[in-house]
């Protein structure tokens, strides 16, 4: 049988390898939520290169994962340029989905929750008890990482692989928190989410499905007049 083993040293250079590639990819995207590279923007590889300290091969690497997450797009012989932010149409669009799947994950796991997954959940809130009072990306990724994950908690504990991938492909939290972000908006996403995991640590589907369907409602109309004006001929959001 071929030897296929792994030399220390190579081992090694292949974790430093994957160190720098997820650092590139953390970085732009910080950069890409904190407007250091504005929306619809063109992206020089090897100017950013440069700045980051690193060859152009992991700049390449990251600018893929973030192609997968929507915040560049690659076109032919136009290389990379960051996307635009969210139209109304695309946030009405956006939430519209998740008004369909979210609100029926919190009643199906309010059905049938463990005290295990009670507690996650209420763990989760407790990681957050109070929203940051800055408005620049180091002060509000923290507080989105947070709604990221307890959203994608309750759609995995809810047992629908197809619904839990779907909603994780479209990065709603990455484009939300790429429009804007407020203190006051803060402390009502975290009141709404502690009314959800409340209704579901009882038991009670149909007002964890009712919390989980105000909770987007409201989360939708405080994005709606953040987001760039539909296309011309677009349908009009109401």
């Amino acid at each position: 049988m071929r030897d296929v083993t792994i030399s220390p040293q190579r081992a090694r250079a292949s974790t430093a390898e994957r160190v720098v590639r997820d650092e590139a990819y953390a970085e732009l995207t910080a950069m890409i939520l904190r407007n250091d590279i504005p929306p619809a923007s063109r992206i020089n590889i090897d100017a950013l290169a440069v700045r980051l300290g690193v060859s152009a091969t992991p700049v390449r690497e990251a600018l893929a994962r973030l192609e997968s997450d929507g915040l560049v797009v690659k076109t032919h012989l136009r290389g990379y340029r960051t996307t635009d932010l969210l139209t109304q149409r695309e946030v009405a669009d956006l939430w519209d989905f998740r008004l369909r799947i979210e609100p029926y994950a919190a009643a199906r796991v309010a059905e049938s929750v463990t005290s295990e997954q009670a507690r996650a959940l209420r763990d989760e809130i407790d990681s957050l008890p109070a929203a940051p009072s800055g408005t620049g990306f180091d002060s509000y990724k923290e507080f989105s990482a947070h709604d990221e994950r307890l959203h994608t908690a309750i759609l995995a504990m809810a047992g629908n692989a197809v619904t839990l991938r779907a909603f994780e492909r479209t990065h709603c939290h990455l484009h939300a928190f790429r429009l804007a972000y407020d203190a006051q908006a803060g402390h009502e996403t975290i009141e709404e989410h502690r009314l959800v995991v409340d209704a579901i640590a009882r038991g009670d589907a149909v007002e964890a499905s009712h919390r989980m369907a105000a909770h987007l409602e409201a989360s939708r109309d405080r994005l709606l007049p953040l987001a760039r004006p539909s296309e011309e001929g677009a349908a009009p959001v109401e």
